[in-house]
């Protein structure tokens, strides 16, 4: 199995996986250096540097406006070119036998969401589904304590998976959560060579490292309550 760990001293309770979208679940389409250049372009600016969704919110609200146009518009081609990630649908019926819960946590917006459930996964949905409409949204780690209460578990029983270690990692660990980087291209070869709140506890190339990583390395266990109604 092509994936890496930090060395854990026993298996862990896990309650609930949760997932990033777009280059987790999906295949990373999304034209991120288009996105920024449009959006400096609405700034008047040569180029962005930080968190483009936190320089968005800072503009005013005119200039956030047309920010979002931007960014629409290149999220509107990433649908045209969206595609599962290969295990997808295997490892989320595999954690489906196993009555253990799934979510989504992502940048995006609802509607891309609602475009992957209705065009592309075949099985019951992520719930719950949170979009960037949530605030705050990653790297703040709102959206996994939400899901954790939602499911009436503890922060530390989740485990949060995603292929950026700036947003997905930092995300899960803030929260106190198992974290699982997708490394599809390779960028790292161990867990360790990433520093700080973007360190995770495993590496995985593939979702099917994902899966043995969870069939090997925690234990699997649904979740005591039923899920809490949305409020």
């Amino acid at each position: 199995m092509a994936a890496s760990a930090v060395p854990q001293p026993e298996r862990r309770v896990v309650k609930g996986i949760v997932f990033d979208m777009d280059g987790t679940l999906t295949k990373a389409v999304i034209d991120f250096a288009e996105m920024r250049r449009s959006v400096a372009a609405v700034g008047g600016l040569d180029s962005l540097s930080g968190d483009i969704l936190d320089i968005i919110a800072s503009w005013p609200a005119e200039q956030q406006q047309a920010a979002h146009a931007a960014i629409a518009v290149v999220e509107a081609k990433a649908l045209r070119d969206m595609q599962l990630m290969p295990g997808v649908l295997e490892l989320s019926s595999f954690l489906d036998e196993r009555q253990v819960p799934r979510a989504l946590v992502t940048r995006n917006v609802n509607s891309s969401i609602e475009f992957f459930h209705r065009h592309h996964f075949t099985l019951p949905p992520f719930t719950p589904a949170l979009s960037r409409e949530f605030a705050p949204y990653k790297p703040d780690p709102a959206s996994l304590l939400h899901i954790a209460q939602r499911w009436s578990v503890q922060p530390g029983e989740l485990v949060m998976i995603g292929d950026s270690a700036k947003d997905d990692i930092v995300c899960g660990n803030r929260a106190g959560a198992l974290t699982i980087l997708l490394d599809e291209e390779r960028r790292w070869d161990s867990a360790e060579q990433l520093q700080g709140e973007e360190r995770p506890h495993f590496i995985a190339r593939t979702l099917q490292d994902v899966q043995q990583l969870l069939e090997q390395q925690v234990e699997l266990v649904p979740p005591a309550a039923e899920p809490q109604p949305l409020t």
